[in-house]
């Protein structure tokens, strides 16, 4: 370790998928980073390999599976895993967390494992207490107070390849947010703050919905006017189940939201976009997850959007288009036509 990160305190990060890699080796440019991997044969092949997800691991970063590690040595934790593992993650680190520690999230998805079977696949309506955010399992599951959510635009390979990129910090604590902006602040790096926790959330949620969408558009080479409707419709359709999770329309037209959406609508590396080539070429949904390594979040979204929506009285053209992709028998093509069609009359409906 350097001179500069051996005099500051520790940061955890929890999680060596491509993103939570790319998060520990920024801010081992700062601070020593204990990053945590579940399977101890990933954390062998780390310290040996000093390599994980094809990116080098920074002189300042400490490999570990041990939770209580992490927990005593670091106040702030950077938590990076996929949704659907989030909660089951926190129950394991709970016993070990305290008061004092900062948590800020960068997981874009939602969580529904206290919902029923019958909710989330039957009749019965799914509501907003079945569906928790990042922040509101963390708060659920351990005694940690202080709690933020990082995103915005984040490519992780374009991280990890040292370009100019940006990231919004979210909390209702400023502490957490000048935390965040303190560890991760660089000159190629910029953060920034926003109180609206959920909103922000959302905006890293939902926007994953689009990029499968745009990943479609792109494969049948239908143009950037095409996308560029697409993106413009799709930001509606967040704003809309934004609002009604409760979160603040501010937060979609900024970094979090707009930023995001176009960034990951238009890239190739995004897990998001490859999915949409992907359904685009006809492949089904599990011959898609058997091709990638890591989880694409927006797929589980697409099914929760649409049975919140469903369950509110609300149309999400794009989003039940997409459903209809993945699980049902609507061809790629035949559901981007469609929303060409479909009877827009309103640009801006929602101002």
């Amino acid at each position: 370790m350097d001179s500069k990160s051996s005099s500051a305190r520790p940061v955890g990060v929890i999680g060596a998928g491509s993103f939570g890699t790319a998060m520990a080796n920024l801010l081992a440019q700062k601070s020593p980073v204990f990053l945590y991997a579940r399977s101890q044969e990933v954390v062998d092949e780390m310290q040996a390999t000093r390599m994980s997800n094809g990116q080098a691991l920074h002189e300042g970063i400490r490999v570990t599976n041990d939770p209580k590690e992490v927990a005593e040595a670091c106040e702030v934790i950077f938590p990076m895993v996929p949704s659907g593992n989030f909660r089951e993650m926190i129950q394991r680190f709970a016993p070990y967390l305290h008061p004092y520690h900062l948590m800020i999230h960068g997981t874009k998805g939602l969580d529904t494992s206290l919902a029923s079977e019958e909710a989330l696949y039957g009749n019965k309506k799914l509501t907003r207490k079945h569906v928790r955010t990042m922040s509101e399992v963390i708060r659920q599951e351990s005694v940690v107070v202080r709690i933020g959510c990082l995103a915005g635009p984040n490519l992780a390979r374009e991280l990890a390849e040292g370009k100019p990129a940006a990231t919004v910090i979210a909390s209702h604590f400023e502490e957490v947010i000048a935390a965040g902006q303190r560890l991760l602040r660089s000159d190629r790096f910029q953060v920034y703050g926003n109180n609206d926790l959920i909103g922000v959330e959302l905006c890293g949620v939902l926007k994953n919905i689009i990029a499968i969408a745009s990943g479609m558009t792109q494969q049948m080479d239908l143009g950037e006017n095409a996308r560029g409707l697409l993106i413009s419709r799709g930001l509606i359709e967040m704003i809309y189940l934004g609002q009604a999770f409760g979160g603040n329309i501010k937060a979609f037209i900024g970094l979090a939201g707009v930023g995001d959406l176009v960034a990951t609508s238009n890239s190739t590396t995004s897990r998001n976009f490859t999915v949409g080539r992907l359904l685009a070429q006809g492949k089904s949904l599990d011959e898609i997850r058997q091709e990638m390594e890591e989880v694409a979040e927006g797929v589980n979204t697409i099914k929760i959007a649409k049975k919140l929506a469903e369950s509110v009285g609300m149309r999400l053209p794009i989003t039940e288009s997409l459903h209809r992709v993945l699980f049902g028998t609507l061809e790629a093509e035949e559901a981007l036509a469609n929303l060409m069609k479909y009877p827009f009359y309103q640009d801006v409906d929602f101002l």
